[in-house]
């Protein structure tokens, strides 16, 4: 089998989530009735510290619907340069919900709460009112960066400040409370709205959760249909997301510690290697494309994510023989170069 690094999307359901699913009680979601995604719901909001949560197909939809729920055509959405909402969601901002994205510069994926205060603009009729704040953490073009906790506080207080919603778009958060030691409340403490991805690090095959304030949840179900977004015996994946949100959680400490060694082990071989706080590695080398090809010829994925710098991502599908089958076969091609 090959080690697949990826993405942190590619796990396949253990034999315990397995079970789980066949053994879901299921209703039909739209009608309100799924126990299973009632359950789901309930306990992600409780996680959240939020009064309510909405299951949706995608982190992307619960990002667009979150960014609907809260603002009007014609306002302006901030966000770091590198943000997954502005990279990687199709346009949807502007095409769902008519509005503008303001890229503001960060660290390594990190937004200071400075760049919040410079980036507001007076009240005049030429600017679009800049009305939400979108944090993404862990930072994806980042390398899996992680907010410091009192960078998330200035942010609550920026919002505070410029009467910006503030919303996290936290598909990855769960490896930043487990690096951290704290729970997800901790990190969303002040913010109106999170979403998090079960597909990811959790290993869930489907789905993510959109947690806020219960009125905005409830325009959120109207906003989830209009998208599409309606699922019927969805419960069997919303148990697979609940095993995911029991029993995945701490596990997360294995792959940031698989991604530390793999990191070191490129490093000591001469490559070009960013910080590592989570599950993502990211490394700088010449024709990135054309190590990834001789990698893959050894039974190791990745991926080019430009022409001189290659992402791995750990999970729960890569045990320390696939770390160490990884540096091996970055050694065998390095060493033709």
């Amino acid at each position: 089998m090959p080690v697949d690094l990826r993405s942190d999307t590619v796990t396949r359901p253990t034999p315990a989530m397995m079970a789980a699913m066949m053994a879901a009680e299921v209703g039909d979601d739209v009608l309100g009735d799924d126990p299973s995604v009632m359950a789901l719901e309930a306990h992600a909001a409780e996680l959240a510290g939020m009064e309510a949560a909405v299951f949706t197909p995608s982190g992307t939809m619960a990002n667009q619907i979150a960014i609907r729920c809260w603002t009007q055509p014609g306002d302006e959405v901030l966000m770091e340069a590198g943000a997954h909402p502005y990279h990687y969601e199709a346009g949807a901002a502007a095409a769902v919900s008519g509005v503008q994205t303001k890229l503001l510069a960060g660290l390594q994926g990190i937004l200071a709460p400075e760049a919040v205060d410079a980036a507001i603009r007076p009240e005049d009729d030429h600017f679009a009112p800049a009305t939400m704040l979108v944090i993404e953490n862990t930072a994806n073009r980042g390398g899996g960066a992680v907010y410091p906790l009192e960078i998330l506080e200035g942010h609550v207080d920026a919002a505070r400040r410029h009467g910006l919603k503030l919303h996290m778009d936290g598909a990855r958060v769960f490896n930043a409370a487990v690096t951290q030691g704290v729970s997800l409340r901790t990190l969303t403490t002040g913010f109106d709205s999170i979403s998090f991805c079960l597909s990811k690090g959790l290993g869930a095959p489907v789905g993510s959760l959109l947690c806020g304030p219960a009125p905005v949840i409830a325009r959120a179900r109207r906003i989830r249909k209009m998208l599409g977004g309606g699922m019927r015996q969805a419960g069997f994946m919303a148990a697979a997301g609940l095993h995911a949100l029991r029993h995945h959680i701490d596990r997360l400490a294995d792959d940031h510690r698989r991604a530390d060694t793999l990191r070191d082990g490129l490093a000591a071989m001469g490559l070009d290697l960013a910080p590592a706080p989570t599950n993502m590695v990211y490394a700088g080398v010449a024709d990135a494309h054309e190590v990834v090809a001789g990698v893959a010829e050894q039974g190791v994925l990745c991926l080019a994510v430009a022409p001189d710098r290659i992402r791995l991502v750990t999970h729960l599908d890569v045990d320390d023989a696939g770390i160490d089958q990884t540096l091996a076969a970055f050694g065998a091609v390095l060493a033709t170069r």
